[in-house]
């Protein structure tokens, strides 16, 4: 793995919408209606993949600039995406391909993850660790229910924001309204916010270890407990180092894995609120979605930690690992739309700016606390 200079080729994922996650976090979301029989073939992921990957290829050529090669290039796919769909505009035809790089390949990503941890530094995270992750997780959804009902935000669009905040970004929102049934337009606001605020917690959370104090454990604990997607906690811990990284990336997977258990809870009050209005009937209980893929990357961490995998073929596993995230998260940046943000008004962008402002400043108080 790369020292804090260089993040390692690898990491999020998320996602799900990676994520819907079935998996953790990745926002991948389908507007458009869905087929019939007769309707026409959907387009191949080639043109999609194509511009995924290449956009991934120039994150990594522009670090050769120098000055650029202090930043992940994670961090740049992601920024290159943004610039090219909010400026250029991504092609309809791309959409197949963006898409299964927000679910497939992040996943894949994150599995192979996997394989740079050992179940020894699993346990490092310890029941400090998991407690400050829980008490984060609910208090920033009770926190952004509260404030969306105070600002008048839409129930639906209030529990989206929230879950994605306070679990795993556009995977825990796609995840979430399987069982919300939010319009679409709700949807695809919550996770241009959550990916908006969750992209400037990977710029910013890098530039202030030091001014807090922080060690690369409670950094990684930190940035694990707060930041939304799964990507964007690896590309912001290894820019301060491999340890920090290592312990951001746990930290988060386990976060993430607190997805099914939410949202059968939601489903659960979901099916309670819908029953007075089915005049008897029994409300139809979509199936919680569970991060499978999660499971894979446990079971590479289970294989790394009782066999020794030789120096070069890890090393060629670890560009491989980075490079597939710096696809994904060119993929985030390409379904970033900033007018997404503009179109329902300040309130919800407002709702999500202070949900992220407050998972910051309470983790970061619990994780001080602890010590």
């Amino acid at each position: 793995m790369p020292d804090g200079k260089r993040v390692p080729l690898s990491s999020d994922l998320i996602a799900a919408g990676a994520a819907a996650t079935g998996g953790v976090g990745v926002p991948a979301f389908d507007l458009a209606p869905r087929h019939s029989a007769h309707a026409p073939v959907p387009h191949s992921i080639a043109p999609g993949l194509a511009l995924t990957t290449m956009i991934a290829i120039v994150a990594f050529a522009c670090r050769e600039i120098p000055g650029v090669s202090i930043l992940s290039p994670m961090i740049l796919a992601i920024v290159i995406g943004m610039l090219f769909h909010n400026v250029i505009g991504t092609p309809r035809r791309a959409r197949a391909g963006v898409t299964f790089s927000l679910r497939r390949i992040l996943r894949l990503a994150i599995i192979l993850l996997g394989l740079q941890l050992t179940a020894a530094q699993v346990v490092l995270v310890g029941g400090t660790g998991i407690a400050t992750i829980v008490a984060t997780l609910a208090a920033t959804f009770l926190f952004t229910q509260w404030l969306g009902r105070a600002l008048g935000v839409e129930r639906k669009l209030t529990e989206l924001i929230a879950a994605g905040t306070s679990i795993c970004g556009a995977s825990a929102v796609i995840a979430t309204n399987t069982v919300t049934d939010a319009p679409d337009e709700d949807v695809a606001y919550a996770v241009a916010c959550v990916t908006v605020f969750g992209s400037i917690s990977m710029f910013v959370y890098p530039l202030l270890p030091a001014l807090l104090h922080l060690d690369p454990h409670h950094f990684g604990l930190w940035a694990g407990a707060s930041i939304h997607e799964i990507a964007q906690v690896v590309a912001a811990t290894f820019q301060d180092g491999q340890q920090a990284g290592e312990f951001g990336t746990i930290a988060k997977l386990s976060r993430v894995m607190m997805l099914a258990p939410m949202v059968i809870s939601l489903g659960l009050l979901a099916a309670r609120r819908r029953r007075g209005h089915d005049h008897g009937r029994d409300p139809a209980r979509r199936a919680a979605p569970m991060p499978w893929f999660v499971l894979g990357f446990v079971a590479l961490v289970g294989l790394n930690s009782v066999i020794t995998i030789p120096v070069e073929p890890k090393a060629v596993l670890v560009q491989l690992t980075t490079f597939l995230l710096s696809v994904s998260l060119a993929a985030m940046g390409l379904e970033t739309d900033f007018r997404k943000l503009k179109a329902k008004g300040l309130k919800p962008l407002l709702l999500g700016a202070a949900s992220w402002l407050f998972i910051s400043g309470f983790s970061l108080i619990l994780v001080e606390a602890v010590g």
